[in-house]
């Protein structure tokens, strides 16, 4: 059983773990799905601004107007490729302003819910003049040159889409008073960027249901896990106890069967029914071993009971008078001549409760005190704020460990100790006695340590 259970809790982990990559994996497939339809929507957005937007486009002529006559002064060898690239700056510096104004207005009409903000980035200026090419600016060796647009982090933006510009021109131009014909093909080419707000967590809000219910799932499926593990932890126990139980009981029905079974061979004998004080002696074993067997049963049958099953009947006792006729009468069952009593208990405040039960709870208390090895018995008594009379009883027994005592009034269970071997019972005395003090609305604490003794408090409301 406990390498089922162990096998099952290794198969529920490795199960748990491929559930997560599975999960994990959705959700990231997911992820990437909605990223790059939120990134569609804004390009969509950004693109009929561009495209459709009057004010925009007669900033995109002017700027690419003038440029193209610097292109023109360039053919012509009266600008170097810096200077051309410098009067491209200064003239989209001069108008970005106006286009950043011009293009917020547009974004505000859309509506989109988020901020938004665009750039395009120079990359690549090529003209090809008579079949050879000949670059003006390569972004590769230079840094970004930002055309138009506002200015955000590199780190933080989104390409959403490459632009090209192919243009040929051809003008004539008189230099000496003679006409000069000049012809080339422009290759312009630049990147759009947008910066989105948080947009991460914008696309994780789109996934809230779906991020939601995936972790339900997995904590549902995690929960049934713990719950089956433990449900089966918990039956092997109780099947555990059970079994020791039956063991414990076979155990101690065994001998006064066997002294029964005895007992009628010997009254069998021919020999002996002619001796009256014979028949007499066993008897008298037969009617022991009667009465031992009457107090197992009774034991099982009673120590079943809960709290809740036992009807008091209360009668007001002097307390220190009934704990001293209480201890009397134990002193009396106590074979052993080597265990020691002290008891500290003058109290003579009246409380009801009842003899029978109580007397019951404290005798199977001492019992295990004087089994688990209590050569040392210590009973005092006291009022605790008024409320409520507690009953300590300490031994200098083997004690008990913390795990255990945390089981200790369970039915059935006992205190596995490989020190005492001869230790008999069925794991219903300390059971029972709780049930009882709980009968009365009261409680038994415990305390102890391993190798130091025990310390069992009954209280009871006064």
């Amino acid at each position: 059983m406990k390498n089922k259970i162990t096998r099952l809790i290794i198969v529920s982990i490795i199960s748990l773990l491929a559930l997560s990559v599975i999960q994990g994996t959705l959700i990231k497939n997911t992820y990437d799905l909605k990223k790059e339809n939120f990134i569609n929507k804004a390009k969509e957005a950004i693109s009929k601004i561009d495209d459709y937007t009057p004010g925009l486009d007669s900033l995109n002529i002017k700027w690419k107007t003038f440029f193209m006559d610097k292109l023109d002064e360039y053919s012509l060898n009266n600008l170097t490729k810096k200077e051309v690239v410098n009067e491209l700056r200064r003239i989209t510096d001069s108008i970005n302003p106006l286009y950043i104004e011009a293009y917020n207005e547009e974004l505000k009409k859309k509506k989109l819910g988020y901020n938004l903000k665009f750039h395009k980035v120079l990359k690549n200026i090529t003209l090809v003049i008579e079949r050879k090419k000949d670059t003006i600016f390569k972004g590769k060796n230079n840094p970004d040159f930002k055309l138009l647009g506002s200015e955000f982090e590199n780190l933080k933006e989104l390409q959403v889409s490459n632009s090209y510009w192919h243009t040929e021109r051809s003008f004539s131009r008189e230099i000496n008073k003679k006409e000069l014909s000049v012809s080339y093909e422009l290759h312009f080419e630049s990147r759009d960027y947008i910066n989105i707000d948080k947009w991460e967590v914008i696309v994780l809000g789109k996934m809230k249901l779906i991020l939601i219910l995936s972790l339900l799932i997995f904590l549902v499926v995690i929960a049934l896990l713990y719950y089956s593990i433990k449900s089966l932890i918990t039956q092997k126990k109780n099947a555990d106890i059970k079994t020791d139980f039956i063991n414990n009981i076979t155990h101690e029905l065994k001998t006064p069967l066997a002294t029964l079974s005895l007992a009628t061979k010997m009254l069998k004998k021919e020999e002996v029914k002619n001796k009256p004080v014979v028949i007499d002696s066993v008897i008298n074993t037969i009617e022991r071993q009667n009465t031992r067997l009457q107090k197992l049963i009774d034991q099982v049958l009673n120590n079943s009971l809960g709290y809740h099953e036992i009807s008091l009947s209360k009668q007001t006792i002097v307390i220190d008078q009934y704990l001293n006729t209480v201890l009397n009468d134990f002193l009396l069952s106590v074979e052993s001549k080597k265990n020691s009593f002290e008891r500290d208990c003058s109290l003579k405040n009246k409380i009801a409760l009842d003899k029978f039960f109580v007397t019951t709870a404290l005798f199977n208390i001492l019992e295990n005190a004087v089994k688990y090895g209590g050569t040392k018995i210590n009973v005092s008594c006291r009022i605790e704020n008024n409320k409520n009379l507690c009953i300590s009883i300490v031994d200098n027994g083997i004690g008990i460990s913390k795990k255990n005592q945390e089981l200790l009034f369970d039915k059935f269970y006992r205190v596995d100790n490989n020190e005492i071997h001869d230790v008999k019972g069925l794991g219903l005395g300390l059971y029972y006695s709780n049930q009882i003090i709980k009968a009365h609305k009261g409680t038994i604490l415990v305390e102890s340590e391993k190798g130091k003794g025990t310390t069992f408090t009954i209280k009871i409301p006064v």
